[in-house]
């Protein structure tokens, strides 16, 4: 897999309660879309928030506790839980309007396609009399 590298697409902001972000894949198929990927592990579809505004894509959450454990049970805590937010701007060649997201085996995958007019095409050449 080749690994492109997106200086035109930078992260536009992250901010996160306990310093806690989700990594973030970004990489393009062909010429048609780019794809993010962003490792969400054990967290609900319910608890994952995605918008669109002004050319800036924003993905914001929450880990909760299961529910069936209460707090005083717990002996022993490594894993985080956490709300957290992170944005980033889009090239303007992304058709926000198509944009579509699924959420897997704690994987959120948000295939952004990019405009008609932003894909090449080919230009016969004439032959001139």
């Amino acid at each position: 897999m080749k690994i492109v590298r997106f200086d035109h697409f930078p992260d536009f902001g992250v901010t996160a309660a306990n310093g806690w972000v989700p990594p973030v894949d970004i990489y393009q198929t062909g010429e048609h879309e780019l794809v993010l990927k962003a490792e969400l592990p054990d967290m609900s579809q319910e608890d994952i928030d995605i918008t669109m505004e002004n050319g800036t894509l924003t993905i914001k959450g929450e880990k909760k506790v299961a529910g069936d454990v209460k707090e005083e049970q717990f002996h022993h805590v490594e894993r985080r839980y956490w709300t957290f937010s992170r944005s980033f701007s889009l090239p303007q060649t992304v058709d926000d309007a198509t944009v579509g997201a699924e959420y897997r085996n704690g994987v959120l995958t948000i295939r952004l396609p990019l405009r008609e007019e932003a894909k090449p095409r080919q230009i016969k050449i004439g032959v001139a009399a």
